[in-house]
């Protein structure tokens, strides 16, 4: 069979294979266990700061986020601090790394990564790599993380920076239509 003009220039294979991956960030599967009355999700499991499953990562600091539907939180950069973050299964966001550090091997690269939508995961960001998230829900979406540093609003010791939210193009908060 032979398709025509038209559609052979708009034409392209659908990737079925792995995402591109940025050096430094890893997805950590969770056990969610469920019963008839409900479910638990242990997040860590911490011997004097260090989580397992986490090598190299102290836990310092543990924080709660809040974003309604629709809301696009982005980029945040930091230069030191390493994230972990958990979204619930029962909400449903997309994260967006972004590798900057200059010289890395993934230098420039960029992945989507739907975070809760049923399941329990982590999601590390390392220092350098700009990330940002939407809530694709239609409630509040709720992020908790957890960081190697503690927060400082001091400008002589502030670790969070900020890029523009369209900085890897605003069609990367759209949903994936396809």
């Amino acid at each position: 069979m032979d398709i025509s003009r038209d559609a052979k220039r708009a034409f392209q294979l659908q990737a079925y294979g792995p995402a591109l991956a940025i050096e430094g960030v890893a997805l950590v599967p969770l056990a969610r266990h469920a019963d008839d009355g409900g479910s638990l999700t242990e997040l860590a499991r911490l011997t004097d700061g260090r989580a397992e499953g986490l090598e190299g990562f102290t836990v310092r600091q543990v924080n709660y986020s809040e974003l309604a539907p629709g809301t696009i939180k982005a980029f945040h950069l930091h230069v030191r601090q390493t994230d972990v973050w958990y979204v619930p299964p029962g909400d449903r966001m997309l994260i967006v790394p972004l590798d900057a550090r200059q010289g890395s091997r993934t230098e420039g690269a960029r992945m989507r990564v739907v975070l809760g939508d049923g399941a329990s995961r982590l999601l590390r960001i390392p220092p350098g790599v700009a990330h940002g998230v939407r809530n694709m829900g239609t409630t509040p979406g709720r992020v908790i993380y957890f960081t190697d540093l503690h927060f400082s609003a001091e400008p002589s010791s502030c670790d969070e920076g900020r890029l523009p939210w369209d900085f890897a193009g605003a069609d990367v908060w759209e949903v994936t239509r396809g």
